[in-house]
C-alpha cells in the first residue's frame, strides 16, 4: 500500500498578503511568478487580491496577458546585457591601472603596493587583496 504524504496547512500574515498584492499590483511580478517563488497556488493570490486589491475585486476578470511577460523579460534582458558591459569596462580599468601600478613600480624600483596604505572597502573579500 501507498504511503501519501499530507501537506502541511500554512497560515500566512495578513502583512505577508498584502505584500504580494502590492507587489502584483506594482507590475513586479505576476500571480504565476509569485505562487513559484512562495510555493503558493495561484487561486490562493487570486483570493488575496480579490481581498485586498483596491481596484481589483471579484468578478471582475484579471487578464495577464503572455506580451506583458515576455516585454518585462526582454527588459530585464537588457538590464543585465547593460550591467554586463558596465561591469567589462570596470574590470579593464582596473586591469588598465594594475599594469601601471606594476610599471610605476619597476621605473621607480619602489614597491607602491606594499607601501600603499588604504582601507578596503566593505563588502569585499580581503583574502583576494594582496
Amino acid at each position: 500500500m501507498a504511503k501519501k504524504r499530507v501537506r502541511a496547512t500554512r497560515k500566512f500574515a495578513e502583512e505577508f498578503k498584502l505584500q504580494r498584492v502590492r507587489e502584483y499590483e506594482k507590475g513586479e511580478f505576476t500571480v504565476l511568478q509569485l505562487a513559484k517563488m512562495y510555493d503558493i497556488g495561484p487561486q490562493i493570490i487570486y483570493n488575496w487580491i480579490y481581498k485586498y486589491s483596491t481596484y481589483n475585486k471579484k468578478n471582475i476578470v484579471v487578464v495577464e496577458s503572455k506580451h506583458s511577460s515576455s516585454e518585462k523579460l526582454k527588459q530585464q534582458a537588457k538590464l543585465i546585457k547593460e550591467l554586463e558591459q558596465l561591469v567589462g569596462q570596470k574590470q579593464i580599468q582596473l586591469d588598465y591601472l594594475e599594469k601601471m601600478i606594476e610599471i610605476a613600480s619597476e621605473e621607480l624600483d619602489y614597491d607602491i603596493k606594499k607601501k600603499c596604505v588604504y582601507q578596503p572597502l566593505a563588502g569585499l573579500n580581503n583574502k583576494n587583496i594582496k
